[in-house]
């Protein structure tokens, strides 16, 4: 009988290649089955992590609701969170949560050493205009204009599809007003009633956009074409 493996069914191929390289093949599957359960284990304790610090964000966020005329903190509980499970999303948005509780209780420079470091430390996250704007917020709150001026500048230019584009237009344009700019305000103000017609945000430009014709009546005057020179040219006689 001819016994050339050549000729044998595939899966007899198969086992007798596994037969040949028996021990390579399993210590090769060996490796494999232990990658396996390290990436499973991983990925079962990253969710784990998340889980729980999902839920110490929310128990943080519970404090800060129940916070009024209490001595707790929510700040340091926010805080808490980053400092526990520093990898999470959970962490990023205690810390973006943290600037904003520092900022209501009226410590700008603090807050904006929060917006400072979530945009370092998270510069790819969906959340990082919020924290810019929150630098600018911090800026404007302590009569740093210029500075404010260009932060709110700062993600226009930098983020333009960002979808609170629009509030810093909204504030850079405030700004403006009160630096007597008052052709960049109606510039800004514009964008801003165009991008969202029809919300809160887009009603308020409307209004500042009235007071601003109220006050500068020629910037809205209709642009009259200029007048043209040129004569008709008159037939030669031949």
């Amino acid at each position: 009988m001819e016994s050339d493996a050549g000729h044998l069914p595939l899966s007899h191929q198969a086992w007798a290649w596994f037969i040949a390289n028996k021990k390579p093949t399993l210590w090769g599957a060996g490796i494999i089955l232990v990658v396996g359960v390290m990436i499973s284990y991983f990925l079962y304790r990253q969710d784990q992590e998340d889980i729980a610090a999902s839920e110490a964000l929310t128990n943080a966020s519970m404090l800060q609701a129940s916070a009024a005329g209490s001595r707790v903190d929510p700040t340091e509980a926010y805080l808490k969170v980053v400092a526990t499970y520093p990898k999470t999303r959970a962490a990023s948005r205690a810390l973006l949560l943290a600037g904003g509780s520092l900022f209501v209780e009226g410590k700008y420079a603090d807050a904006k050493a929060q917006f400072e470091r979530f945009k370092r430390d998270y510069p790819n996250s969906p959340f990082v205009t919020e924290a810019l704007l929150g630098i600018a917020a911090c800026f404007e709150a302590q009569n740093q204009t210029r500075e404010a001026m260009a932060a709110y500048k700062d993600v226009i230019d930098r983020h333009p599809g960002a979808s609170n584009v629009p509030d810093a237009k909204f504030a850079l344009g405030r700004l403006a007003e009160a630096q007597n700019e008052p052709e960049q305000a109606r510039n800004l103000f514009e964008d801003v009633e165009r991008a969202v017609p029809y919300g809160s945000l887009g009603d308020e430009a409307r209004m500042r956009l009235e007071d601003l014709k109220t006050q500068y009546p020629k910037l809205f005057a209709p642009v009259t074409p200029p007048p043209t020179n040129a004569l008709p040219l008159k037939m030669e006689k031949r």
